[in-house]
């Protein structure tokens, strides 16, 4: 019977038969059959079931004219090719034939299962394919091409050379798909290779908020310790709010920083715009859903931002403590760590930090943490009132650390260490023995600041002995009485007495305490605890534990003095009885700001592998021209602005010369030049008399004015005027049309009837009040007006939108804004126009405000604006700068400088602002737009 049992559960018994039926679906002609297997097959792998077996069977259908089934055929493999290797190197050749496939898909799919194929046979096939895909027109394989430069480099790192070529390539993409996975790859192959970062920096500062998630990490991650090599520290020569560090300076590190300070007024710090780039663009990702990016970007500002600015991440990381306790451990950690130095920052959040029950126990330890290193004097009689309903907790562990927590606060805080101290010892008398042994240990550092002051509570301590169990404790409380027994000698000969008769039985952190209570007894009060200290040395000759019979051969040569005692004898008190330092209650969490922050290392308090250093701030700026990137020349011609003219005279200046002036100006708008017209306009009307002007100025703005308002009361009776009227605006010159030829679009821009006195803008909507008579009531028209010489400078019925160049508060007092005039720059056609506000809020003149330093990208050029010598408190001055940016939107960046302060600032147009006006006859409009709509035709 047994053997006919055991032959039936023999493997023989059972045919392996599993997955029979998959076999044969996917052995089948049949693409639906395929298909379904393969779901079937990708369902097991991500229930975890192990598939192996059905390899040969798969690897078959790689050739498979289906898309559907290739693509889950894809997923298997790189499941299963570097398990079965062997059967997936039969199939390499249709590997490298996927490789061609149309699809984007496939071809992302075969270069994933060829890099998963780890055999160093096929490395040179992998680099080709590598190279290849980095070329690709799909961004999705050249990311596909950036994930398997790791796979490559691990499997044989004497491809580095060549990969970091191929890296150099990727990192000039321009997708934001590629950006965060070619990243990656540098961190992982050549993160020592900063020279390649540097022309790609401003693009991957610009592209960080469209990348996916994962890759903003990273790349924050990479630009946090570029920026540390590239870039000044913005807070040198300076503390941080709420550190208490500079009181333990001692006086070499105060002289080094007086000649820090002296140097720093020699040459005042003034921040790289590069990074200033890299803070403002980073700072929107603050708000972002993921966790991660969130405290990417919170350690980017703690390590590069100045001070004044860092506490914007404060509101995002508390924001954070609403998320599951995973991200909650991970981020008090960090906050932790910022409060020791930065913690000014978070007390607005005190609050926030306050724990609940429902929280678990390593929360509740970091939240403690936090809240002691907020505590100050303003908020500690909060937080200790917040502390005495944590120490009712059922938590053990988290009362024990709410006691130590009141013990910090008592030693960093004076003024309640009095306070503190008796609630720990009102917590002496708690039926709970854990907590009284951690109040006993907190006390006992207490009780060294100020012994002398607290004898009644060493008295209290002493009587505890009988009831303490926890060797820490009681070893604590011996420890206090040897060290102050003269300030309770009836006491503690008591105490030696009671732990003699017990030596045998305590631990041996107790016993050694008892031996140094008899050897302080024995120098202090010999005729009462001689025979006591005898008696504890003998039986500590004998105990198990060797470091115990050390001690006690030790102290006995050092106290008892016989012939073989030596010199040391003689210093017995000295060394027991010496005064010892009070101990300083610091934070765990002190000295891991060497981590950088959100790193694994800084979690774990330890070096993790592939950990790489923060570097130290440079002590001399790098050259910043390093991530100027050549802009090559492009298409000047952006739109066409035309100015629409029915015949109508436009008074004097409209002379015989006009019709020439028109051409002129038409002829030159196709070359590029702005301008022109209006320089031919002007030379035209130099030749009619001033007194010509005169004599029909008055008669024909009252004509014009009649007319206007006539136009307008008829378009309001009926809307089939309002045509009529449209063209007598632009018969008028009230009117512009804008035109864009590649959209087919048309803008119109209405003008004012006489020139603005400031350049203030009179906002849109005060032109389209209810009746259009009531606005055109009060027009002159004058001719100086109606002269398109004079009507581009006028000022334009749009908003025009101001940009901040330096706020007051960076600027100590003085604040620049500055907007696109829209208007041409005299000095120099191709330029544009800059219009600068200078407001000076501080209680001091400012003087000699210029330009210097001009750092631009090649073939930018820049007009200084004239220097204004004297800024009075309180005033505002004006002044225009002429730019040409090359049709390109790099920032033009340079110094404004006063007589004692220099700062960075640049200037960035958004694309609208490089568009030129070109003013057309409404007959030269009509043909530009008839050959325009041939060639788009």
């Amino acid at each position: 019977f047994l053997r006919d049992y055991a032959a039936l559960l023999s493997p023989a018994a059972f045919p392996p038969h599993r997955h029979d039926d998959l076999k044969e679906m996917l052995d089948s002609n049949k693409d639906s059959l395929k298909l379904e297997a393969m779901k079937r097959i990708v369902a097991m792998i991500a229930r975890g079931k192990n598939a192996s077996d059905l390899f040969p069977a798969v690897v078959k259908n790689v050739a498979c004219k289906n898309i559907e089934v290739k693509k889950l055929v894809y997923v298997y493999l790189v499941r299963y090719a570097e398990e079965q290797q062997d059967l997936a190197l039969l199939s390499i050749s249709t590997f490298q034939r996927g490789l061609k496939d149309p699809n984007q898909l496939i071809r992302a799919s075969a270069l994933r299962v060829l890099s998963s194929i780890r055999v160093t046979i096929i490395v040179p096939i992998m680099m080709l394919a590598i190279k290849e895909a980095a070329s690709d027109m799909s961004p999705y394989v050249r990311k596909t091409a950036a994930h398997a430069i790791p796979k490559l480099y691990s499997l044989d790192p004497e491809q580095k050379d060549q990969l970091i070529e191929v890296i150099e390539k990727l990192l000039a993409d321009k997708t934001t798909l590629v950006a965060g996975s070619v990243v990656m790859a540098f961190e992982e192959v050549c993160p020592e290779r900063i020279d390649l970062i540097h022309k790609n920096y401003r693009k991957l500062c610009n592209l960080l908020i469209d990348v996916e998630e994962w890759g903003q990490v990273v790349i924050i991650n990479m630009l946090t310790r570029y920026a540390r090599t590239q870039f000044l520290n913005p807070n040198i020569n300076k503390t941080f709010y709420g550190s208490d560090e500079d009181e333990d300076e001692d006086e070499e590190e105060k002289e080094k920083k007086a000649e820090a300070a002296a140097m720093a007024k020699r040459k005042p710090y003034v921040m790289d715009p590069d990074h200033r780039l890299l803070l403002r663009n980073t700072k929107p990702l603050l708000q972002s859903r993921n966790a991660a990016v969130v405290m990417a970007v919170a350690q980017l500002y703690f390590h590069l931002a100045p001070k004044a600015e860092v506490g914007v991440i404060a509101k995002a990381l508390v924001r954070l403590l609403r998320s599951h306790s995973e991200v909650q451990y991970v981020v008090l950690q960090n906050v932790a760590t910022m409060t020791i130095k930065r913690r000014g920052m978070f007390e607005p959040y005190l609050k926030s930090f306050y724990i609940r029950s429902t929280d678990p126990t390593q929360i509740k330890i970091l939240k403690l943490e936090v809240l002691t290193n907020l505590a100050n004097e303003t908020n500690i009689s909060t937080i200790l009132r917040e502390f005495q309903t944590y120490i009712k907790s059922m938590d053990k562990d988290f009362v024990a650390a709410t006691i130590q927590a009141i013990g910090r606060c008592a030693t960093n805080i004076g003024e309640v260490r009095d306070t503190c101290l008796n609630g720990l010892v009102q917590l002496l008398s708690n039926r709970d023995e854990l907590v009284v042994a951690e109040s006993v240990v907190v006390i006992k550092k207490l009780l060294q600041m100020q012994p002398e002051k607290h004898s009644d509570i060493i008295k209290h301590m002493a009587k505890l002995t009988d009831n303490i169990q926890v060797p820490m404790a009681r070893a604590s409380i011996l420890w206090l009485i040897g060290e102050y027994c003269e300030h309770v000698p009836k006491i503690a000969p008591d105490v030696l007495r009671k732990m003699a008769k017990s030596f045998t039985n305590e631990e041996d952190i107790v016993k050694l305490q008892i031996l140094n209570l008899a050897a302080k007894l024995y120098l202090t009060n010999s005729k009462q605890t001689k025979l006591l200290t005898q008696y504890v040395l003998n039986l500590a000759k004998y105990d198990q534990n060797y470091d115990i019979r050390d001690r006690a051969r030790f102290i006995r040569q050092l106290i008892v003095p016989t012939e073989k005692s030596g010199a040391l004898s003689k210093y017995a008190k000295k060394l027991f009885l010496a005064l010892k330092p009070a101990p300083v209650l610091e934070s765990p969490f002190k000295d891991r700001d060497h981590f950088q922050l959100g790193s694994l290392s800084h979690l774990l308090n330890a070096k993790a592998g592939g950990y790489q250093e923060l570097p130290d701030w440079p002590e001399s700026a790098p050259d910043p021209s390093v991530r100027n990137v050549e802009v090559k020349e492009s298409v000047r011609a952006v739109g066409t602005v035309t100015y629409r003219n029915t015949g109508a005279p436009r008074g004097p200046q409209q002379t015989e010369g006009s019709e020439e002036s028109d051409s002129a100006s038409g002829s030159e708008s196709g070359s590029g030049s702005e301008g022109s017209g209006s320089a031919s306009e002007s030379e035209e009307s130099g030749e009619v008399s001033v007194s010509e002007e005169e004599e029909g100025e008055e008669e024909e703005k009252k004509t014009k004015k009649r007319e206007l308002k006539k136009a307008v009361q008829e378009s309001e009776r009926s809307p089939t005027h309002f045509e009529g009227f449209i063209n007598l605006l632009f018969s008028r010159g009230f009117l512009f049309s804008v035109r864009f030829p590649s959209l087919n679009v048309d803008f119109y821009l209405f003008l004012p009837v006489e020139p603005a006195p400031s350049p203030q803008v009179t906002p849109v909507n005060n032109l389209l009040s209810n009746s259009l008579v009531t606005d055109l009531e009060g027009l002159s028209l004058s001719e100086a007006v109606l002269s398109p010489a004079v009507s581009r400078n006028a000022s334009v019925f749009l908003a025009l939108k101001s940009y901040e160049l330096l706020h007051r508060i960076t600027g100590e007092g003085l604040s620049v804004e500055y907007c696109f005039s829209r208007q041409p720059f005299s000095p120099d056609a191709n330029m544009v126009a800059v219009q600068m506000q200078f407001t000076n809020s501080s209680t001091s003149d400012t003087k000699n405000l210029h330009m210097e330093d001009v750092k631009l990208q090649s073939g930018m050029r820049v007009k200084d604006f004239p220097e204004i010598e004297s800024l009075p408190a309180g005033e505002t001055a004006t002044a225009v700068m002429g730019i040409d940016f090359c049709d390109s939107t790099q920032a033009a960046n340079f110094q404004l400088c006063t007589h004692t302060r220099k700062f960075f600032v640049s200037i960035q147009p958004p694309v609208g602002e490089l568009m030129r006006p070109v003013f057309l006859t409404e007959n030269e409009f009509k043909k530009e737009q008839g050959e325009r709509s041939f060639k788009v035709q």
